[in-house]
């Protein structure tokens, strides 16, 4: 079955259109061929979670700069160094911040070759670890949606998420997941009647070119991917508790 990760460029460059826009495809490119420039010269900016003030993380690699990236790299880093420093057990699925930092982690990704990534469906692996903390970063929305869609998305997203949070989580374990709202209907939808069952969940939105606030669930699941800014415009934060 044809997907986005098992395709030729062609087709990757018709998805990539479908998703972000043809103008995308041109404006991509230019983004990271200045992207040391923007970096070295861009203010730094800062923004509140949960009532901590965080800067915002810039980095050439998938223009995180531009994107939402620069909100969900400090937050997650933030929770997996916490938990790092103090020797607890760490698993990342989705294999995200290997790109940033170096990973004292346990990583699973079912298709990204690196350095401590284990190419794992997690709908369905096994495994005898089990983990103090289990994060992801702007992984569940591609599920079923963008990779092998054999079954409907929503269905794979909630088999994904009930295999970690049954199998792979010590008791009084967290796991931390973020998501951009507008990109897959199905996860919005999933959000909408927290069918994740989280402890917490908070939102975040750009509102300007370098700042992005809070906002209430109601609010953030109107917001459209894309619009008005390029790529997520807002997030969610969800975290749940054993």
């Amino acid at each position: 079955m044809k997907h986005l990760y098992n395709v030729n460029k062609i087709e990757k460059l018709k998805w990539f259109a479908k998703r972000f826009g043809i103008k995308e495809i041109l404006l991509k490119p230019i983004r990271y061929f200045i992207s040391p420039l923007v970096i070295k010269f861009k203010k730094k900016s800062t923004f509140e979670y949960k009532n901590k003030k965080y800067e915002m993380f810039y980095h050439k690699y998938n223009i995180t700069w531009a994107n939402e990236r620069c909100v969900e790299i400090p937050i997650v880093y933030n929770e997996v160094y916490k938990e790092i420093i103090n020797k607890k057990k760490v698993l990342e699925v989705g294999n995200v911040l290997s790109h940033y930092y170096k990973p004292f982690w346990d990583i699973i990704d079912k298709f990204e070759k690196g350095d401590k990534v284990e190419n794992e469906d997690i709908c369905f692996f096994k495994s005898n670890k089990k983990y103090n903390l289990i994060v992801s970063i702007s992984t569940f929305e591609h599920i079923g949606y963008d990779d092998d869609n054999s079954f409907p998305s929503s269905k794979k997203i909630i088999m994904a998420w009930n295999n970690l949070k049954n199998n792979f989580l010590f008791r009084n374990g967290r796991i931390i997941i973020t998501v951009p709202i507008g990109y897959n209907p199905k996860m919005d939808k999933l959000i909408s009647k927290n069918a994740f069952g989280f402890n917490k969940e908070i939102f975040l939105k750009k509102i300007k070119k370098n700042e992005w606030i809070e906002v209430s669930k109601k609010e953030a699941l109107k917001s459209e991917y894309g619009k008005p800014f390029p790529y997520g415009n807002c997030i969610m934060i969800g975290e749940y508790k054993r």
